[in-house]
């Protein structure tokens, strides 16, 4: 039974297998040749391995800047870091967590076959940290045994169907069609970067319509101003280290200023890398997609990771970034200043979901929306965490936490309830969230008509 659930767990949590197995079967339902379904299948998978290594070369890029801020700051305190979490989590939840994750998704197909949430979550590794967060938090809030399964499923293929109709309307302007949709679970940072954008509408323009003058045109391009941009980041931060520290504990003997360039143009590198794997993925995933929503799940739209809007507004990716970062570096001070947990900024989760929201903000409202939008995000995920921390069991005193908003927000509201409500609280509260999902998408999908 466990090398079975084991089997299950490493397909469901692998993004490219997942969704490769979906381009299979779309390209299958459309009776494409077998050399087309071969094609499209490896190219699927291609381009999520593609994604994922340059998601790696960004994270392992930005570790080094993170111990350099540490050390240039003098601070301890909690990391919000998904992937820290979970490997503590996972020696006492990992089996609830994979059967969460298998119920949830079936969840969330029925959910898409059977209401007008017609979104199928693919970001396979999103859903397995979900999954074990799930089983936390309800265990904490003493929905234990068979119940934790049950009621875990019903939530996470629920809001797996309902956040990316949250953030559906804007991904629309992002794109410029309806056939994606975000599946990143800081779509709360995206919703609202988007809302606060609209108070931008029509001020601002376009950080795709940033005019450089004609000696510096050359930062038109995205990879040599992320490259600069990074650099000098890079540079600043090993002074306030020290250059020792650099040398000793991370450069390996390497100048710190040579090191810092290096670094800077691997983080460069790496989103350069993300956006090919990007490209080829939506070539491919869309029109397989269409074939299983044409035939088995109609009208559905895949929800896919976040870096799959970095291509449209590369510019708003960095300033999404820089903004984010320095949000949560003031935040930080001003815990620092107050007393208590400090929250120290994660870089990693600056960087996707701050770049994200950055995307989410420009579409609404152009380079002040992104600003906006950014600076909000970096607020969220600073303060946030605090607040979750009492729901988190012994977990909570562990030197990390999850760190994208709709763990969160989700934690937040559920653990409250679950806490002075109880079950029935929590059982009240799914069917609140999924009677407003379906309301969402129906006034979403009146105001397409309209605009047709």
């Amino acid at each position: 039974m466990n090398s079975i659930l084991g089997f299950f767990v490493d397909v469901f949590s692998q993004p490219a297998i997942l969704v490769a197995l979906i381009a299979l079967i779309g390209l299958i339902v459309q009776k494409k040749s077998a050399a087309d379904i071969t094609s499209g299948t490896i190219k699927t998978i291609l381009g999520f391995l593609v994604l994922s290594a340059g998601a790696g070369v960004v994270t392992d890029s930005l570790e080094p800047f993170g111990k350099m801020f540490q050390e240039a700051f003098g601070v301890q305190g909690v990391v919000p870091n998904n992937e820290a979490i979970i490997s503590i989590a996972l020696k006492d939840y990992g089996t609830t967590a994979a059967l969460i994750m298998m119920f949830g998704m079936l969840v969330n197909i029925l959910i898409a076959r059977f209401t007008n949430l017609k979104y199928i979550f693919l970001t396979g590794h999103h859903t397995f940290y979900m999954a074990a967060f799930l089983a936390i938090l309800l265990t904490v809030g003493n929905i234990t045994g068979t119940m934790t399964v049950v009621v875990g499923s019903i939530i996470l293929g629920l809001i797996m169907a309902v956040l990316p109709a949250l953030g559906q309307s804007t991904m629309k302007k992002i794109t410029g069609s309806d056939q994606v949709a975000i599946g990143h679970f800081g779509t709360v940072s995206y919703w609202a970067a988007g809302e606060i954008g609209k108070l931008f509408s029509g001020k601002s323009k376009s950080t795709e319509d940033i005019k450089f003058p004609k000696g510096l045109s050359f930062l038109r391009e995205s990879t040599i101003s992320i490259s600069l941009t990074m650099i000098v980041l890079y540079v600043i931060a090993a002074l306030f280290a020290g250059p020792t520290f650099v040398h000793t504990e991370l450069s390996d003997g390497t100048n710190f200023i040579v090191f810092s360039v290096i670094q800077g143009v691997t983080f460069a590198a790496g989103v350069f890398i993300i956006l090919t794997g990007v490209r080829l993925i939506l070539a491919e995933i869309v029109p397989a997609f269409k074939g299983i929503s044409e035939k088995l799940v109609p009208n559905t739209k895949p929800a896919l990771d976040c870096p799959i809007v970095f291509p449209y507004a590369q510019n708003a990716v960095l300033i999404g970034f820089f903004v984010s970062f320095v949000t949560g570096v003031i935040g930080m001070l001003i815990m620092f200043l107050i007393g208590g947990v400090v929250i120290l900024p994660g870089v990693v989760p600056h960087f996707f979901l701050g770049a994200t929201a950055g995307v989410f903000g420009n579409a609404r409202g152009g380079i002040k929306g992104a600003i906006a939008g950014s600076a909000l995000n970096g607020i969220l995920v600073t303060f946030l965490p605090l607040l979750l921390l009492a729901f988190m069991g012994d977990l909570g005193a562990a030197s990390t936490t999850f760190s994208d908003t709709d763990f969160l927000a989700v934690g937040i509201v559920i653990g409250y309830i679950a806490k002075f409500l109880g079950l029935a609280g929590v059982i009240a509260i799914i069917i609140i969230i999924g009677v407003l999902g379906v309301l969402l998408q129906r006034r979403s999908n009146q105001k397409v008509a309209e605009e047709k």
